[in-house]
């Protein structure tokens, strides 16, 4: 079933709502701070080292890119957050965006919330798990570079998160490694719920 996410291909990119594919199906966010590791994380998991751009400039791009697997199910990059160098305009228009993609977006099934494992939960990692929860929606938070820290650092922050997160439904943490190719299955398997795929 994992080979099913070496098939993504790109279908589309939009800046709103307004521009998105219909309303149907199954579909998978992937949200992250600007520089968390987030498209290191989609090309890890789809086996594709250039499916999810990586910008020059974090925080510059400003579009929801949506990534078909089968006629019924897409995965969805997310701009990057926590962004310094973009105008105040941009920022709050990419708040207005994203609100309506959360609140108004039907078929959407799950949530990957990509977090650097050296610097968790910042604020914009709060407000997008807010968002998640108050929607209920499933959510995997993927503590990226786990290779960066040493074993007992990288555990200490696991822990921290998962202390945090206690309070929420259907939250779950673990460990990632694009390097490494850590947590690749762990994070596939999660998707398959959320996608709703049966062995």
């Amino acid at each position: 079933m994992n080979k099913i996410y070496q098939q993504a291909a790109f279908l589309l990119s939009c800046p709103a709502l307004k521009g998105c594919p219909p309303d149907e199906g199954f579909e998978v966010i992937f949200a992250g701070r600007s520089n968390a590791g987030k498209s290191s994380a989609i090309n890890t998991l789809t086996k594709q080292k250039k499916l999810a751009k990586v910008s020059r400039t974090p925080g510059r791009t400003q579009h929801l890119v949506f990534f078909t697997l089968d006629k019924n199910r897409r995965l969805v990059d997310l701009p990057g957050y926590g962004f310094a160098k973009v105008p105040e305009k941009v920022k709050k228009q990419w708040h207005i965006n994203m609100s309506e993609y959360f609140s108004q977006r039907k078929c959407l099934s799950g949530a990957v919330l990509v977090m650097d494992c050296r610097r968790p939960l910042t604020p914009f990692d709060q407000m997008m798990l807010d968002w998640c929860v108050g929607v209920n929606l499933p959510t995997q938070i993927l503590l990226t570079k786990s290779d960066k820290l040493k074993k007992g650092a990288v555990s200490n922050a696991k822990l921290q998160v998962e202390s945090a997160i206690k309070k929420y439904p259907f939250v779950e943490v673990q460990l990632f490694s694009a390097l490494k190719k850590q947590g690749v299955e762990a994070l596939a398997a999660r998707l398959n719920t959320f996608f709703g795929y049966v062995d």
